[in-house]
């Protein structure tokens, strides 16, 4: 098939390698020249394993082109996916600005029938806003060319995004229309050889999937950490607590670690605009308000169990962090953690010294050059000279340390572990003052 895809982000991009590396024909279209160009040349502008070269491969196979031209992209597949951004408004919902404007230049120039793939993450409804927003185009050219517009939702985790496309559980499509389910049936052939993935509904249900999805999977985080802070206060182990119940196969392993709050581009905007599209049908989604807000809470953990340990005074500290990006096999530092404690840190006239795999350059983008900020290669040089040791992000460079050797490296020996990665027994009979999440001789507020 020749497919078009709108937007060279993280669903975007990965969407379009994967369907090129099947056989079909993609054309990725982007308004940001720059970053077309540096994609023809090679360069991919997000960290996701195998991505680059997934891409690599597809394009020298001509089978993934890129171009900033939207006439050609309209011009060139029956089936257009709007995969750009939809950031949260001011208000919480969902910024659709971008989604429409695609529509609308889709009906600007498309010159045949066409299938409308929503494939960004959208309020229930938002189907309907595009085609009005084609069908407005279309009248502009007193034109009534035929189309159609479907749900096809993401469900792609950072870090493993590639295996999510390729293996995933499911693939949702709503639609009413048989045409529709034709071509998608084609489109996703194969990806649905071993068995049936593919689950055709009609469009609001599949919108709302997606919301109910990451909602879900969000209040799972929340409930653990909810539990964590409850384990602390009773001198329990919150470690046990989660073997303990999630060796019940109706609640299992997935998304109970606690830690110190989820972050990145999808379950903070994705609560918070469901919660917001309750409102607007006179609902209050009381549960996913306590989840955002026990998350808000979280993030603020690791900068109380640090204030605790200096007696309220951070001021002229060096605080070593390990990790910056929200999740491991990412760049990603949207909504991350390690922001809030950063900045808290700052606040209380503090000094960071941070090291992450692969969000370094992100953090430089985010902060730029600051006297209270040293990016440094490598865990090793993070602590040296520092007062105290954050564990933000679980890298697998970070599961395994030697406690004696930190012990003598850290100015002061104070370990907040934000991730429970280590024996806290251990870590005490080493003599590092060791404060984790939820493990009963933890620091509390």
């Amino acid at each position: 098939m020749q497919i078009t895809i709108f937007g060279t982000g993280y669903v975007g991009l990965v969407t379009g390698a994967c369907l090129a590396d099947v056989g079909h024909e993609v054309l990725c279209m982007d308004v940001d020249a720059d970053k077309i160009a540096r994609l023809e040349a090679g360069e991919i502008p997000i960290y996701e394993p195998g991505l680059e070269a997934l891409v690599s491969h597809n394009v020298a196979e001509e089978r993934l082109r890129f171009t900033t031209d939207p006439a050609a992209a309209v011009a060139f597949g029956t089936l257009q996916f709007i995969a750009v951004g939809t950031p949260p408004d001011e208000d919480g919902s969902a910024d659709l600005q971008y989604v429409l404007a695609v529509a609308r230049t889709i009906g600007e120039h498309m010159d045949g029938y066409r299938v409308i793939v929503d494939k960004s993450t959208v309020p229930v409804g938002t189907a309907g806003r595009v085609r009005e927003a084609v069908r407005g185009a279309l009248a502009t050219r007193g034109s009534e060319l035929d189309f159609d517009v479907c749900s096809n939702p993401e469900f792609l985790k950072e870090g493993a995004a590639i295996e999510d496309f390729t293996h995933g559980a499911r693939i949702i499509v709503g639609t009413d229309s048989p045409r529709v389910e034709a071509l998608m049936r084609e489109c996703y052939a194969p990806y649905n050889r071993h068995h049936e993935k593919l689950m055709f509904m009609d469009v609001k249900s599949a919108e709302l999937t997606k919301y109910a999805a990451n909602a879900m999977l969000a209040t799972k985080i929340s409930f653990m950490n909810e539990i964590a802070n409850l384990a602390e206060r009773l001198g329990a182990d919150v470690e046990e607590v989660r073997r303990g119940i999630g060796s019940d196969p109706r609640i299992g392993y997935h998304f109970i670690y606690p830690g110190c709050g989820y972050g990145g581009s999808c379950f903070p905007k994705d609560v918070q605009a469901l919660a917001r599209t309750a409102g607007e049908v006179a609902y209050r989604a009381e549960l996913l308000e306590a989840v955002e807000s026990v998350n808000h809470r979280q993030k603020a953990t690791l900068f109380a169990k640090l204030s605790q340990a200096f007696d309220g005074d951070l001021s002229g500290k060096t605080v070593a962090l390990w990790g910056l990006a929200f999740k491991p096999n990412t760049d990603d530092m949207r909504e991350a953690p390690s922001r809030v404690l950063m900045e808290a840190l700052w606040a209380a006239g503090a000094r960071v010294q941070a090291y992450d795999p692969e969000a370094m350059a992100e953090c430089r983008r985010l902060y730029g050059e600051r006297d209270d900020l040293a990016l440094v290669e490598g865990r090793e040089a993070a602590v040296t000279g520092a007062d105290a040791l954050v564990i933000c992000t679980e890298w697998k460079a970070f599961r395994s340390v030697d406690f004696a050797w930190l012990r003598r490296t850290l100015t002061t020996p104070v370990v907040v572990d934000g991730r429970n990665l280590y024996d806290p027994q251990a870590a005490r009979q080493a003599g590092l003052l060791y404060y984790a999440v939820g493990r009963g001789a933890s620091l509390v507020d």
